[in-house]
């Protein structure tokens, strides 16, 4: 016996952090592919530009993940159309700095721990009842390769990637029995806002991080979001981890004095 494939018409897809990167190119493929978006994002200005662009299809509003009860309100206030979430992507995050543990700001760290970790947690545990009561659901968390190799400089951003793969695990097991799927979608090197962030502006080194190199680009991933979201119902991706060709896996380092 076969089981079909999902047909994106039927999936109604809550994206943060669709302002950019990432987020606003997963938005595209859903929305282009016949589902409904509701895309979320601090600037209200992109989410207007996006909207004009995709039309019904889209629902935006002006979300900080880190605030629980705008989450839980923007999800028990959805017009009817866009009411039965049943993928979300909890895609809002960020990387700061590249320094070493003993200097780098430590309002740096607060920040991507408040933002990749408590707004993962907050739009995971926001959004599970209805999709539970509803009887059919998806989870995603864009997590990063980051959580399985350490690199200098990558300690704060590193360790909350870690957790959202253990986090996203133990959610998994949690969901047996009530048909709501999780998967971490770990990504490499890709060419977005990223490295401008992580370097507040400095357009030099942000472009460096991807000279010479084909790093993936957002809709690379908004692809394999896609694709993990219309597999048949039963099958579930747990972790998906996906790089440019042009990237590996780097030895350890070794400090010779």
């Amino acid at each position: 016996m076969s089981y079909p494939s999902l047909d994106p018409s039927t999936l109604t897809v809550f994206v943060t952090g669709a302002t950019s990167g990432c987020g606003e190119a997963i938005a595209r493929r859903f929305a282009g592919a016949g589902a409904k978006v509701i895309g979320t994002g601090r600037r209200r200005e992109r989410l207007e530009k996006l909207k004009a662009e995709l039309g019904e299809a889209l629902h935006v509003a002006e979300l900080d993940v880190r605030d629980y009860a705008a989450i839980e309100k923007l999800l028990a206030e959805l017009p009817a159309p866009f009411a039965g979430v049943n993928v979300v992507v909890a895609n809002a995050g960020l990387a700061l700095g590249l320094g070493p543990a003993d200097t780098v700001g430590i309002d740096d760290w607060h920040t991507m721990i408040d933002t990749n970790v408590t707004g993962l947690v907050n739009t995971v545990r926001a959004s599970l009842p209805g999709m539970i009561a509803r009887g059919r659901g998806h989870v995603f968390g864009v997590g990063s390769v980051a959580g399985d190799y350490p690199y200098p400089g990558g300690n704060t951003y590193a360790g909350t990637k870690a957790f959202v793969k253990q986090f996203l695990l133990a959610t998994r097991s949690d969901m047996l029995g009530k048909n709501v799927r999780v998967t971490n979608i770990e990504p490499g090197m890709t060419e977005t806002e990223f490295s401008l962030v992580r370097f507040k502006g400095d357009e030099g080194r942000a472009s460096n991080v991807y000279a010479n190199t084909r790093a993936l680009k957002a809709e690379d991933v908004a692809e394999t979001i896609f694709w993990c979201a219309t597999l048949p119902e039963h099958v579930n991706i747990n972790r998906l981890q996906v790089m440019p060709i042009d990237q590996a896996f780097s030895a350890t380092t070794v400090h010779r004095g």
